[in-house]
């Protein structure tokens, strides 16, 4: 028996691999997306976006090395591929299909508004060049691109540091204009902030950033952790002397591993004039203590690259399982449509023209609810399972018609399996009962 159950929350969280993590991609992203993504009722999804890597890095074995590290430290740090679904954005086609589709519906004065790109033009002007000097196509097109990472998947979700929210309203701007154009399609997704995530400081006390240069790697072995930790820049108070925990560098970066406990016992100690290299050998224990163990698992995964190759190939497997059938929805909303099965949509001749229907039966031999969806010829294209009341099989009804080749992998286990050439055909006629539908009710 089938049962009805709230669909899950989606969030979506990409990654651009243009170098190597540091302890700030792992207290500000990593750690907490990780835990998040076991949460009951949430669906979570995880990819690395090469394409945008392309945008500012043009050295090719740089994005490939760090397409690897960035794998290797999501999966170290407890991402699990079997309950999320993590990919490589350039294994999706759909995605760079999808990012045409946006484009023609997003006006050019929307980008023009895009921080990364009035950035560059302020810097061109500053310096008294040309203001788009420099500027790439990909520069300027990034939103749309980081649009279709999100409404490929409908993603309800987004995790963003403040400065990037300006991208899901974009992405909303995007869905708003297509579902206007075409029909509802998108989900409009929201930001999600999360301010108890830290934002670590680097050696240097500015914020810890590979544009400063001022990082500490992740996955740095023991050796090296110990060194650059040593190498945090401090006052010159000497031991003995109290010392202010506010703008602390080596403070603020205990804080996001320490518990409440250890933060206030540090706190005690720079009031009580602890040495800078006692405290900096406190700071370097602790981080080890917690990075260690991960620092194995990493090192195993990049002694393996196969097998996270391999990883990565059976997430965009899963993955495509919905980019595919939304994709042919989406083509068939926009036009692009098999000939051979046109419809001319000319007034009352082809409102009498056979269209796909639901046919909904009770079977005498285990009195459960069934429904099927046929062809204009009658042919079944969907077969569900059984539903304990007609109400029930009703809803799926209701939620195939609304959201059409989308609800086929959501709906999976109340439909008898289809393979890709019947869910391209039940879309398609999913797509074109909606729009028999809409041009009766426009009538």
């Amino acid at each position: 028996m089938a049962s009805s159950s709230p669909a899950p929350l989606r969030v979506l969280t990409g990654i651009t691999p243009s170098g190597t993590p540091h302890l700030g991609n792992y207290v500000g992203s990593i750690r907490h997306s990780v835990r998040q993504s076991v949460a009951a009722g949430v669906e979570s999804y995880f990819f690395l976006a090469d394409y945008h890597a392309l945008i500012k890095v043009q050295e090719p074995a740089l994005i490939q090395r760090s397409t690897l590290e960035i794998a290797a430290s999501w999966l170290a740090c407890g991402l699990d591929p079997e309950r999320v679904t993590f990919y490589r954005q350039s294994d999706i086609a759909e995605i760079t299909e999808l990012t045409w589709f946006l484009t023609c519906v997003t006006g050019k004065g929307v980008l023009n508004r895009a921080h990364a790109y009035k950035a560059q033009l302020d810097k061109n002007i500053a310096k008294g060049e040309e203001p788009d000097a420099d500027v790439t196509a990909g520069l300027f097109m990034y939103p749309v691109l980081m649009g279709a990472d999100i409404l490929m998947f409908n993603a309800h979700k987004v995790p963003v540091g403040r400065d990037q929210v300006q991208h899901i309203e974009m992405a909303r701007d995007m869905a708003q204009r297509f579902n206007h154009q075409y029909g509802e399609h998108f989900t409009l997704p929201d930001a999600e902030i999360d301010d108890a995530v830290a934002t670590l400081p680097g050696l240097d006390g500015r914020k810890m950033s590979k544009s400063y240069n001022n990082t500490i790697p992740l996955f740095a072995p023991r050796a090296q952790l110990q060194k650059q930790i040593a190498s945090i820049v401090t006052d010159s108070r000497a031991p003995g002397e109290p010392k202010d925990t506010e703008g602390s560098a080596l403070f603020q970066i205990y804080q996001a591993f320490a518990s409440a406990e250890e933060t206030e016992a540090l706190r005690k100690a720079y009031a009580d004039g602890i040495a800078w290299g006692d405290a900096k050998h406190v700071l370097f224990e602790r981080i080890d203590r917690e990075v260690a163990p991960l620092r194995a698992r990493y090192e195993a995964l990049m002694n393996d690259p196969a097998e996270i190759e391999r990883i990565l190939l059976l997430g965009a497997e899963k993955a495509r399982k919905l980019s595919r059938p939304f994709m042919t929805s989406l083509r068939h909303a926009v036009g692009l449509r098999n000939l051979a099965a046109g419809r001319d949509g000319a007034g009352a001749k082809a409102a009498k023209v056979a269209k796909p229907s639901f046919k909904q039966y009770r079977e005498k031999a285990d009195g459960l609810f069934y429904f099927k969806l046929l062809d204009a010829r009658g042919e079944t294209l969907l077969q569900s399972r059984g539903f304990a009341s007609p109400q029930e099989a009703g809803r799926t009804i209701a939620d195939l018609q609304a959201q059409r080749g989308a609800a086929l992998t959501a709906l999976a286990a109340q439909l008898e399996p289809v393979d890709a050439q019947q869910a391209r055909a039940a879309t398609e006629a999913l797509e074109a009962l909606a729009e028999a539908t809409s041009t009766t009710q426009g009538h």
